[in-house]
């Protein structure tokens, strides 16, 4: 038999992980398998009350080891002898603290159970009080630190949710040696790495997230020199890098007046950080044995699912690719020398090589999308999963339990196909996509949601009409953030389960946006990208680009726009920026 290389992309998402195994000479998608997590799925160490959700390390490791030995029991025996490389990538910020073996505390027996010593989610808001004393603490400075992530930090990323994690739980802060993002760790896991010091921590996260820069380290202050290896010269900005990115992170100085209980961790963290085109390593032995696979596999470098989605959705410079799930996150590329020493404000940051080596990234995003429907959905739901189990007359439970999930599951569905049946118009009901505060322009988790204009004609589809709408409302505020500080939008990629499963939300996003959107025809493109980002690690193709253009699927959908619809969204947008000043005049911190 002709030898073939396979790679796995490995997705985790807020729900479940997902593996995929591909043929990297065509793309072509062998096998995938997904695995929920148990602990998450039972809404264990969660309180969506106090914004506090919390990931088991278990559920991430169970989810790995078998979706991976599912793709290869599909493939056949002997898929396992051709597997080149695997990459990961994950939700964001996600940290952990970890010992200084760097084992998530989770995994200690007197930790198990304990949320603080476990994986913070990206959408755990708990550390609101902790992102706004590290704003007003930067405005101190003479040097603004968080100059490249738009100016604004949040209580979603690193610092803030470790801050808050050591003042709450002194336990925690007394075994705590350093702060590991999801996307870091599981690189680390499965080379075998001992010692945190160990960890090829990725520019993604660290740039994205926790402050990292290039023109914090050696370079001059605003600038982003081209990464290199230290063994080599920096080329073009055309030439991708295979070495660490030299950086650095504020000074401790900065965090230690912020608050003691920061005071050396930056010490802990490697001022090198890498793009995700190079090895952290190979499969360990253990792991090797775990999945049945060589331990010559090579193993990339992590990154933020957003970011391997945009790329395995074939990203283009100036091309906004929206990640569309529970939340998104919207990714766009830029050469360097064309954006350099300009600075977005309000995004969640701007790092050189987060997304495709030699160009810059730039991310921005909505803290709630699916979420706002499922929480329509789950408020719709209440009384079938209340009061229906305890009804006299009806059959066994399990039987119920079958029927209501199965109503529950089709709700979205309808409220879709009456929503769409609806026309825009001026008086309709108009609601706030921030349901989970506001990600960007300009990141304020304190925000809440809003619905207005109901009267005794507001149904269920109306309301989810106008959520729907805020959404892509939503969404347009980022656009044009983008075009106010001067850098074009040419095109929209519409990447997730939203954009593959609902042409309802997509039209209108066509339509409120003014834009055609094209929809990628993968059904996994971040566990695509992730694919492609481990061909690159392995050597099968140069760069990332040439990976992109030889696995991609291309597109198989565009929404464009109405213009007959564009223009009563033109007005009904100003009605939603009236009600979004208002609500954030009213909006009292806690």
């Amino acid at each position: 038999m002709q030898k073939q290389n396979f790679v796995l992309g490995v997705d985790y998402g807020t729900d479940s992980v997902r593996s995929l195994l591909v043929n990297a000479a065509d793309g072509s998608e062998v096998a995938s398998a997904v695995f929920y997590y148990p602990r998450w799925k039972d809404g264990l160490y969660c309180k969506p009350s106090d914004n506090r959700f919390r990931q088991h390390p278990l559920d991430y490791i169970e989810g790995l080891e078998q979706t991976i030995r599912s793709c290869l029991a599909q493939a056949g025996p002997a898929a396992a002898r051709n597997v080149a490389a695997i990459s990961i990538d994950t939700t964001g910020s996600t940290p952990v603290a970890v010992d200084e073996t760097g084992t998530p505390l989770g995994l200690l027996p007197e930790f198990s159970d304990n949320p603080n010593a476990l994986f913070v989610l990206w959408k755990d808001h708990t550390a609101v009080k902790e992102a706004a004393a590290i704003n007003a603490h930067a405005a101190t400075f003479p040097i603004n630190y968080l100059q490249f992530v738009g100016g604004i930090y949040s209580s979603e990323w690193f610092w803030a949710k470790l801050l808050h994690i050591l003042r709450i739980d002194p336990a925690v802060r007394a075994a705590c040696y350093s702060w590991v993002e999801h996307c870091d760790w599981i690189p680390f896991l499965l080379t075998g790495g001992n010692h945190v010091s160990q960890m090829k921590r990725g520019v993604c996260a660290a740039g994205h997230k926790a402050l990292w820069a290039p023109a914090f380290g050696t370079g001059p202050a605003g600038s982003f020199p081209t990464p290199h290896s230290p063994a080599s010269t920096a080329g073009p900005i055309s030439t991708p890098h295979r070495g660490p990115a030299s950086g650095g992170y504020p000074p401790d100085e900065f965090f230690a007046t912020l608050d003691p209980l920061l005071k050396g961790f930056t010490t802990r963290l490697s001022t090198d950080t890498y793009t995700a085109d190079i090895p952290a390593g190979t499969l360990c032995p253990e792991w090797a044995s775990r999945l049945g696979l060589s331990t010559d596999v090579v193993i990339g470098v992590g990154a933020f699912d957003a970011h391997m989605g945009a790329v395995g959705g074939q990203i283009e410079p100036y091309h906004l690719s929206k990640v569309m799930g529970t939340s998104t996150c919207d990714m766009l590329v830029a050469p360097l020398h064309e954006v350099e020493g300009r600075l977005i404000k309000g995004i969640c940051g701007q790092v050189p090589g987060s997304v495709i080596p030699g160009m810059m990234g730039m991310e921005a995003g909505q803290s709630a999308f699916g979420d706002a429907y499922a929480w329509f959905r789950n408020l719709l739901s209440w009384p079938l999963q209340q009061l229906l189990p305890s009804a006299p007359g009806i059959p066994e439970l399990s039987s119920v339990n079958t029927l209501t999930s199965g109503i529950i599951d089709r709700i979205i569905p309808e409220l879709s196909r009456q929503a769409a049946s609806l026309d825009p118009a001026p008086q309709s009901e108009l609601a706030l996509d921030w349901f989970n505060g506001r990600r960007t322009p300009d990141a304020n988790q304190w925000l809440k949601g809003a619905i207005t204009g109901l009267d005794l004609g507001s149904d269920a589809p109306r309301l989810f009409r106008a959520i729907v709408e805020a959404t892509c409302f939503g969404a347009r505020a980022i656009v044009d953030r983008f075009t106010e500080e001067g850098v074009p939008i040419r095109g929209l990629i519409g990447l997730g389960g939203v954009a593959k499963k609902s042409p309802f939300i997509m039209q209108m996003m066509a339509d409120v946006m003014d834009r055609p959107i094209r929809i990628h025809a993968s059904e996994q493109t971040c566990a695509l990208g992730a694919a492609m980002f481990a061909a690159t690690a392995a050597g099968l193709y140069p760069t990332v680009e040439v990976a992109m253009a030889a696995i991609g699927q291309g597109f198989d959908i565009t929404y464009t726009p109405d213009p007959g619809r564009t223009a009563i969204y033109a007005g009904r947008l100003r009605d939603y920026q009236a009600l979004g000043q208002f609500i954030q005049s009213t909006t009292k911190e806690k």
